[in-house]
């Protein structure tokens, strides 16, 4: 098989891992041979909101996999084209790609050729090439395979700037169910390994000189599941991401809303299902405040609301739940009140804090700093002073937050689901 025949396969086998980030690392080229930087916010391998081409060239490594997994595309039971790299093949590849200023890096995930062991072996042979015969020291997310040797996975580590390994499923009984040959414990086992890891290379980097330290997976970890192809609800799985990243330090969850490639009878069945799209946006709206503005699961969901509601963003609803919280008075309410509050973000509590210093605040000055004050008037007063003539009924605030939130949903004029607004990041 010709090599451009592999490459559009397994770029395209690819695409179904959401795993898209910054690189979180700094790290500048070298004399003496070395090419290649990454620089912390600036690498990505994926397509922006706006359609912006990034430049990580995201691959597998190869797709003829051994397991059956019934959700996955790759599957040994599907009929599909079959293609494996050798490292020399993928080695040359990428640094060709970043040779022609095609690329900054590289995203290298496979699915299981033969054993979790023979496929982390060929993907180290792979980095390997690259850093120590090439010079490549741009950015290299790998993903590490569940199951592999625990000295083969240290290997990888040392090799990449960032590992993940994806959790699949929001439990062990649908991954017993969907994909019986993985299991919960050889997943969160290198988890915790990577999680270690990086804890003692972040250790190294600050005690020792920079020849001598430890340098494994510097960027940490992200980890990535399957949303709407199994019955856990929105609550399951955002105290789940609450654990995980608790417990495992995780830099990301990914959420990828299943798309029907399989026509398995324990699945949603194709004809009738389409992709929750706006349920994936709820969940990575509820992750941003649980990462930034320090919110709990148990605050956003409980038994009695186990879903987010899809017409409205999740602060917004914790809001509407919460009267009691509100009005917020911001020039006296501390940075943790403030993020509450929808219509003001990280970034927007931050200037409040410091432009409060130099007088008190009113509408407009807070529409200077960036505030939302279409979604925040509701919830807040200036010295005391709500927006004249405003009345704070719920069921009047509820009709004017959906009245907002209606043109950024499906159908509602927009075709890209946006997690920002125009003016802060997520408020």
């Amino acid at each position: 098989m010709e090599l451009l025949d592999k490459l559009e396969i397994l770029t395209d086998a690819a695409k179904y891992d959401a795993a898209c980030t910054s690189s979180g690392l700094d790290r500048k080229g070298r004399r003496g041979g070395r090419i290649g930087s990454t620089m912390a916010p600036g690498c990505c391998h994926t397509f922006s909101a706006d359609g912006r081409c990034v430049t990580l060239l995201k691959v597998l490594l190869g797709n003829a996999c051994a397991y059956d997994c019934q959700y996955c595309v790759n599957r040994r039971s599907h009929d599909t084209r079959r293609a494996v790299f050798t490292p020399r093949e993928l080695a040359e590849l990428t640094i060709q790609f970043y040779r022609r200023n095609y690329i900054e890096g590289l995203f290298l995930s496979s699915a299981v050729l033969k054993n979790p062991d023979y496929t982390t072996e060929l993907m180290i042979r792979a980095l390997r090439l690259l850093r120590e015969e090439y010079g490549f020291a741009g950015y290299i997310h790998a993903k590490a395979i569940p199951g592999a040797d625990p000295a083969l996975t240290w290997q990888l580590g040392l090799l990449a700037d960032r590992l993940s390994v994806n959790i699949e499923l929001p439990s062990a009984a649908s991954l017993r169910l969907l994909a019986p040959e993985k299991k919960k414990e050889s997943i969160l086992a290198p988890m915790a390994q990577i999680r270690d890891g990086s804890a003692e290379s972040r250790r190294s980097l600050r005690t020792l000189p920079a020849r001598r330290a430890l340098r494994f997976a510097p960027a940490g970890q992200s980890t990535q599941m399957i949303i709407g192809a199994t019955p856990e609800d929105d609550r399951h799985i955002l105290t789940l991401t609450q654990g995980l990243y608790r417990k495992y330090h995780l830099k990301r969850v990914f959420y990828s809303a299943y798309l029907p490639v399989s026509d398995s009878n324990l699945l949603p069945a194709p004809a009738t299902f389409r992709p929750p799209l706006l349920r994936e946006h709820r969940l990575y709206q509820a992750d941003w405040l649980l990462r930034f503005c320090h919110f709990r699961a148990e605050e956003l969901l409980d038994e009695q609301n186990p879903n987010f509601d899809p017409r409205l963003d999740p602060k917004c609803c914790w809001a509407l739940r919460h009267p009691e919280f509100f009005p917020v008075e911001v020039n006296r309410a501390d940075y943790e009140c403030l993020l509450r509050v929808p219509g003001i973000g990280v970034k927007s509590a931050r200037h409040i804090l410091t432009a409060r210093r130099t007088g008190a605040l009113d509408e407009q000055g807070l529409k200077k700093l960036g505030v939302v004050l279409k979604r925040a008037r509701y919830f807040i007063t200036c010295s005391g002073r709500m927006t004249e003539g405003l009345r704070m009924r719920p069921e009047g605030v509820l009709h004017q937050l959906l009245a907002l939130e209606r043109p950024r949903l499906p159908g509602g004029g927009l075709d890209q689901l946006s997690l920002f607004d125009a003016q802060e990041g997520l408020s």
